[in-house]
């Protein structure tokens, strides 16, 4: 295991001083300076308040977490909860000195295990695994976590470094982590993806969560000099030594390409579960706390994935998940593929952000339309902040007008701008969604 690294230096809004469990965050080292990623120790300042990011791997809430999370909205914030593109919740609107409460509030939910890790506890895992048929996967994600929280050198890992648990659909191996762990079905094996590399590795099941976090430390070692702060960061040539250096200590190589195209559950029952997806990813505390009260009367969990949506397991009887549906439905949430809002996110745009140019929400929203073929993403700035993965519909705000261009993958078709009118605006965009 690589030697402990310190953990990057409190911003001027960090709690401070709070030390649940085992110690507050450690002194700053040059690599991991310029890491600006908030957390709910290390708060950042936006235009509408101080804004906390809190981890949670794999997106999974007990209903008493979920709980804490709106009393932490309403005590401290505006009482909203914003989904992020890794099934992370942030709350918006936080006073600068609420740092040690909130970190207090949270550690007595169980969402603040390790203050050393707070940031570093980014799992992605698919969100229907073990519902549907497929593998579950919840001793990976309890043991991947546990594994993360005890190594001194995870502490350092940017809070822009990614694991992904994918179950074998594809789903969650699309979005392009560091550190992906695919199941390999009947074999009972597990597959570990380093990056995008269309090699992975074949390691027994059991071993699977160590090997990732071994994986996570080797890449540790290797962005040493070069200060990436994720692998797709890294030259070329460390990039490939660093998998080449991983597959020896994992298992026999097999050629398994990554998915393009990440796709998300889609709205509405699931056999053993039922799914919503959240627009634009705001929750009101009303819309938190019916999807709470829901979960509560089944399988007393929620799943929040990396679109922005939250699964709720069963078992739920047909007619009861048909009545949930309709009940979310009714409080603004998306219950069917056929919703107006289906397939559109949005950064959180002006007032909320400095850097946006303009309130792409609102846009977004006047814009709305037959839902299409691909997403669409509305951006404020270059920034492109909470983007999607695959292929989808990029709008971007420059000072010249809305830029819209085709993505797939790394390929952009060449843009079409248009300059203060939101009737042909609204029209580019659903021809290219169409």
């Amino acid at each position: 295991m690589l030697a402990a690294m310190p953990d990057s230096a409190p911003s001027p809004l960090s709690a401070g001083g709070v030390s649940p469990r085992d110690g507050g965050p450690a002194g700053a080292s040059p690599r991991s300076g310029g890491d600006a990623c908030p957390g709910t120790l290390r708060l950042h300042r936006a235009d509408d308040g101080a804004l906390a990011r809190v981890r949670i791997p794999g997106g999974v809430l007990s209903v008493d977490q979920a709980e804490a999370l709106l009393t932490a909205a309403a005590r401290f914030g505006d009482g909203e909860l914003h989904l992020t593109s890794r099934g992370n919740v942030q709350l918006r609107g936080l006073g600068t000195e609420c740092g040690g409460e909130l970190a207090g509030l949270l550690t007595d939910a169980g969402l603040l295990p390790s203050a050393a890790h707070e940031r570093a506890r980014n799992i992605v895992a698919s969100p229907l695994a073990g519902l549907d048929g497929s593998p579950s996967i919840r001793s990976w994600l309890t043991e991947l976590d546990r594994l993360v929280c005890d190594s001194a050198a995870a502490a350092t890992l940017s809070g822009r470094f990614l694991f992904a648990l994918d179950d074998g659909r594809g789903d969650v191996d699309a979005l392009g982590a560091d550190v992906t762990l695919i199941a390999e079905g009947p074999s009972g094996a597990a597959l570990l993806r380093v990056g995008t590399a269309d090699e992975v590795f074949r390691v027994p099941a059991a071993e699977a969560p160590r090997a990732a976090l071994l994986a996570a430390e080797e890449f540790l070692r290797a962005a040493r000099n070069s200060g990436a702060w994720r692998v797709k960061d890294l030259p070329d040539d460390v990039r490939a030594e660093l998998v080449r250096t991983i597959g020896p200590a994992s298992g026999p190589s097999v050629h398994r390409p990554r998915p393009r195209t990440a796709t998300s559950p889609a709205p509405g029952p699931h056999g053993f579960a039922i799914t919503a997806d959240v627009p634009l990813g705001r929750l009101t505390p009303t819309q938190w706390q019916l999807l709470t009260d829901t979960a509560r009367r089944y399988g007393g969990e929620l799943r929040l994935t990396p679109w922005r949506g939250i699964v709720i397991p069963g078992p739920v009887p047909r007619p009861k998940a048909a009545q949930a549906l309709r009940t979310l439905a009714e409080s603004g949430l998306i219950t069917a593929p056929d919703s107006l809002w289906t397939g559109v996110g949005a950064c959180i745009g002006h007032p909320g952000c400095a850097k946006s140019l303009s309130d792409v929400r609102a846009e977004a929203g006047a814009a709305v339309g037959p839902p299409g073929r691909l997403p669409v993403y509305w951006s404020g700035c270059e920034r492109r902040c909470g983007h999607p993965h695959g292929e989808w519909i990029d709008v971007v705000v420059t000072p010249d007008g809305h830029r819209i261009s085709h993505v797939r993958g790394e390929r952009r078709d060449p843009p079409t701008t248009v300059r203060n009118d939101p009737a042909r605006l609204a029209a580019v965009v659903a021809e290219a969604r169409a």
